[in-house]
């Protein structure tokens, strides 16, 4: 017991520290977007490529790259983990480009923990436990209350591409978490995550070269492109991944919901934008669902 208990601890640490890191990619993005001339979709090429290429210098660097193991199910993990990274940054800034950053960010995110449940109920054939279906329904509550608190309204066709393109991002996201709620024998976070965007991003290079050629890359656009290369993406993603082995997917998808609040808190204190009662009422709910998420997940 004692060392399990710790184990799960260092578990929700690792997805705290992946929301809250995820959380400063949409300023980042913003900031790459429009200083830079970056398409949406070139951010999100230049995010997995030059995160990935980040990532597998390290593994060089540090010598761990001799320790990767060789196999075909190391290939095919790494090859669906970028497919799935590919199609939820894809679907996720199609969303951005015809709703809001976010409207999307909190429908792709706030669509996670739903699909996460829903897809382990029908794996386990059995309900989540009730505390997790309550920090469930604590989180979209919350996100509902934050979304209704931002400005700028979208009718018609754009919201509804918007929020399937937002869905579909969703869907690939839960997809990975529990995907990657299985390790393969041998194949650490990090590795995972190296070839894994390294693999989205060549994927995505046929979508974003052009935009990413004519791109404005003064030094200050190519600092905040390697920052997000680095801690929202290579660094998040492998802490997500180490939590993913011990801690239950539907908290790990809860976890990943820090990612709308922390972009708020960042936009309020920043950008100026206003959250008003609302907002902040939705934000308190999201910790609250992460609380009850996390006292779940150290009890189990």
């Amino acid at each position: 017991m004692s060392v399990v208990a710790p184990a799960k601890e260092r578990a929700v640490g690792a997805l705290i520290t992946a929301g809250v890191l995820w959380g400063t990619g949409g300023l980042a993005g913003s900031f790459l977007t429009a200083q830079g001339n970056l398409h949406p979709l070139a951010v999100a090429g230049c995010r997995l490529l030059f995160g990935g290429v980040c990532a597998v210098l390290y593994l060089v660097v540090t010598g761990q790259l001799r320790a990767v193991p060789r196999g075909r199910a190391v290939l095919v993990r790494l090859l669906v983990v970028g497919v799935l990274l590919a199609v939820f940054q894809v679907s996720y800034f199609a969303s951005v480009a015809l709703t809001s950053v976010s409207l999307a960010t909190m429908t792709t995110i706030g669509s996670v923990p739903v699909f996460v449940a829903v897809a382990t109920t029908v794996r386990d054939r059995r309900l989540p436990a009730p505390a997790t279906l309550a920090a469930v329904v604590i989180a979209l509550a919350g996100l509902v209350l934050l979304t209704s608190s931002s400005d700028g309204a979208v009718t018609g066709a754009r919201l509804f591409g918007g929020l399937a393109c937002a869905l579909a991002a969703g869907a690939g996201f839960a997809v990975l978490t529990l995907v990657n709620g299985k390790p393969v024998a041998g194949l650490e976070p990090l590795p995972t995550i190296a070839f894994g965007c390294l693999a989205g991003g060549v994927l995505l290079v046929p979508l974003s070269l052009g935009s990413a050629l004519s791109a404005d890359w003064r030094p200050e656009v190519v600092a905040v492109a390697l920052f997000l290369a680095v801690c929202p993406t290579a660094v998040a993603y492998a802490a997500y991944f180490r939590g993913l082995r011990t801690a239950h997917p539907v908290v790990a998808a809860l976890a990943a919901l820090l990612e709308p609040l922390v972009a708020a808190l960042l936009a309020a204190l920043l950008l100026g934008e206003r959250l008003g009662v609302t907002g902040w009422c939705g934000a308190a709910l999201l910790v609250g669902a992460l609380g009850v998420a996390s006292v779940r997940q150290q009890r189990a």
